[in-house]
């Protein structure tokens, strides 16, 4: 159990947007964030 909450707060994590800085840095050519997962829309593969 407590490896699978581990593993939760990990995607937790990483489902972040593209800092602020990184799209200044690049002059807006990195905005999206590829791998970006909403909640509804796709599953988490956690064991």
């Amino acid at each position: 159990m407590k490896g699978q909450k581990i593993r939760l707060a990990k995607a937790h994590k990483q489902n972040t947007r593209v800092p602020v800085w990184v799209i200044v840095k690049t002059n807006r050519k990195v905005v999206s964030h590829p791998r970006r997962r909403h909640w509804r829309r796709r599953s988490l593969d956690v064991k």
